[in-house]
């Protein structure tokens, strides 16, 4: 039997074991340190218990970072457990010869078993914490895993029948109960409702729901009962392809994180030659004894250890695509996320994400020669033509036509050319329904008046389609979609940020203007068919320096994909989170200038954790090294450790606050 996010599950509950593995070591490791700190401070530990004690921590809790090292010394390669490693093996073997070797050093020695033990159980709780704090910045996949529906209410055979949410196969009928969550995605096919999408989607305002309406799995119903039909179930289903995106761009590196890679490659191998050239100084030239030549050489080693360096970018990321998923703002990978705060344009596609993509027939003319056609006719002709199109426009049409009670003929040799109308036969008449482009490339007879009629609706930002009769112009119909409520307001806010906003459309000049003029937006790229926008959006990387698409995620899939971001629109379960960059998962197209917004703030928080993991290096390696000895400043290995892991602790802590940062 499948299960609904095998990857994803397991996933989470080797985090979980994880988790449970570190905070054991973090105590074996902890009561043994006290026991060492303590009877190393009363003098009541011998060395040899006190041999054992240590070598139990760097065995069991501290065993992962000289595996680490050895694994990097095979490769020729240092990382940050080389330097715990050398730090702790360092103060380890050299108190192991004092313990059982003593004739070795012309004098008694002390030993620093609870140096290193401290220094492991530090660093382990560190990373414990750090562990902690990125399962806090999954929630958003582990809040999307608990919305997941356990039951489903099939019917079969006329009864209704529960079942376990692993056996609904797509095309099963389920009864969805008030207050329930919907199992899987799938359509309405009885009843209405109202569904509170706002964890999937992030709309807060529950969505009506009735026949033919899609819905999303995992949401609740709030009211009525609803029969729907399953059309996506498993791992096909609009939840499970937003838990694979967050997880793969969580898991993703963004291009800033290639620096803290190769100031680490570098970092690493000079802080070594740092350390060793310490203990030399001091040793021979300063002639300060052996041990605290040793102790400065450690120190170095320990405070050294970049793990803030390597969690400054990542646990941002992290925690900036899960607050975006939360706010219904997909993100594809960190690198997306890194160069979308860089955009300097952003091109709109007009119908369906400025417009409401919902047009409504508000006027048709006829000409004035023959063969003259009544306006009724001129729309029943169209209808007929346009019943076999799924177009917004062939919808509006049908619509219209149904309110007017018209009979409808099936058309023939029916064919649709892209982004200029339709042509078919209907009643034996050659019928070509769209543009004014269309007309004219197939020399159709135009009709002065009715050109005339239609100028002063272009002006209004109408859609005007042509109806042409074998050859010759007998009418035009005239449609409106309305700009969505926030359209004008978003277009200010993103030229408030200095964005360069343009609309492409395949509408004329005058319609495309018209509605651009209406929401501010003065750059327009008219009469653009469908394959050719990826051609424009080429254009306008050569001037811009970074530019977004925002679209459908459909029909405007090349276009996303030739635009430096590709933003697409998605609507209920129609996601098309292949097509974009960033997927918005409701037509709000408010969310743009909030992803641009996480964006910015992501980056200028991983600036900010970049920033305090080479600053507190900066700061101390020098003091570790010894530089303030003359005025009596020094730094333990202990404090070292604590400091190591208060580093990266504070770059996590810092990483939280985009958890509630306004977009």
């Amino acid at each position: 039997m499948k299960k609904t996010f095998p990857t994803t599950g397991m996933h989470c509950a080797n985090c979980a074991d994880n988790l449970t593995k570190s905070i054991q070591k973090v105590v074996v490791s902890g009561v043994l340190t006290i026991i060492l700190i303590t009877g190393s401070m009363l003098k009541i530990l011998p060395h040899q218990i006190a041999f054992v004690l240590t070598a139990v921590v760097m065995g069991y809790s501290g065993k992962e970072f000289f595996v680490n090292a050895w694994k990097g010394l095979k490769s020729l390669t240092a990382n940050m457990d080389t330097l715990i490693a050398l730090g702790t093996g360092s103060a380890f073997i050299y108190s192991t010869i004092v313990t059982f070797f003593p004739q070795v050093f012309p004098t008694k020695q002390p030993v620093y078993f609870e140096t290193a033990a401290a220094i492991v159980t530090l660093i382990i709780l560190g990373r414990y914490l750090e562990a902690k704090a990125k399962g806090k910045a999954s929630e958003a996949i582990k809040k999307l895993l608990n919305l997941q529906a356990k039951k489903a209410i099939v019917l079969r055979n006329g009864k209704q029948i529960e079942i376990n949410i692993s056996e609904v196969k797509s095309g099963d009928q389920l009864v969805i109960k008030p207050g329930a969550k919907i199992p899987v995605d799938g359509l309405v096919i009885k009843g209405q409702s109202y569904i509170d999408e706002a964890l999937v989607t992030g709309e807060s305002k529950p969505v009506k729901k009735q026949t033919n309406d899609k819905v999303i799995g995992s949401t609740i119903n709030k009211q009525g009962l609803l029969i729907m039909q399953a059309t996506a179930v498993g791992d096909q289903t609009m939840l499970a392809q937003i838990v694979k995106l967050v997880e793969k761009a969580q898991a993703s590196q963004a291009p800033i994180q290639k620096l803290a890679d190769k100031v680490s490659a570098i970092f690493v191998p000079a802080v070594i030659l740092i350390a060793i050239t310490a203990f030399l100084i001091w040793f021979y030239i300063f002639n300060l004894p052996f041990t605290a030549s040793l102790v400065i050489g450690i120190t170095i080693l320990i405070v050294s250890c970049p793990c803030a360096l390597g969690l400054a970018t990542p646990i941002s990321i992290m925690v900036g695509t899960g607050r975006g998923a939360k706010s219904g703002i997909l993100i594809k990978d960190a690198a997306k996320l890194q160069i979308a705060g860089k955009v300097k344009a952003i091109v709109f596609d007009k119908t369906g994400t400025l417009t409401q993509g919902n047009f409504k027939v508000t006027d048709i003319y006829q000409a004035d020669v023959a063969p003259i056609l009544d306006k009724k006719e001129i729309l029943r002709l169209a209808a007929s033509l346009e019943q076999s199109s799924e177009h917004p426009i062939a919808e509006a049409m049908v619509t219209a036509s149904k309110l007017k009670k018209l009979k409808l003929k099936n058309p023939k040799n029916f064919s649709i050319i892209e982004g200029k109308g339709i042509k078919g036969q209907v009643n034996g008449k050659k019928l070509l329904l769209g543009t004014q482009r269309l007309m004219e490339e197939n020399k159709v007879i135009r009709c002065a008046t009715l050109d005339s009629q239609v100028q002063q609706l272009k002006n209004q930002g109408k859609t005007i389609a042509y109806l042409s009769i074998n050859g010759r112009s007998v009418g035009a119909i005239a449609l409106e979609d309305s700009p969505k409520k926030q359209a004008q307001q978003v277009v200010k806010k993103l030229q408030d940020h200095h964005l360069q906003v343009i609309m492409i459309t395949g509408d004329n000049q005058q319609t495309g203007e018209a509605i651009a003029k209406r929401l501010g937006i003065k750059k327009v790229l008219a009469q653009v068919l469908p394959q050719d926008k990826a051609a424009e959006i080429k254009k306008l990387k050569e001037k811009y320096e970074v530019v977004a698409m925002v679209g459908d995620g459909v029909n405007d899939a090349p276009a996303l994909a030739e635009a430096h971001i590709g933003i697409a629109m998605a609507t209920g379960t129609d996601v098309a989170i292949e097509a974009g960059d960033i997927t918005l998962l409701r037509g709000d197209i408010i969310l743009i200038d909030k992803a641009i917004t996480l964006s910015k703030k992501t980056m200028t928080n991983i600036k900010q954790n970049l920033f305090w993991a080479f600053g507190y290096n900066s700061l101390l390696i020098p003091i570790a090294a010894g530089v303030l000895k003359p005025v009596n400043v020094s730094i333990s290995p202990i404090f070292a450790s604590a400091a190591m892991a208060f580093s990266s602790l504070s770059v996590i802590l810092n990483a939280l606050r985009l958890k509630k940062a306004k977009l």
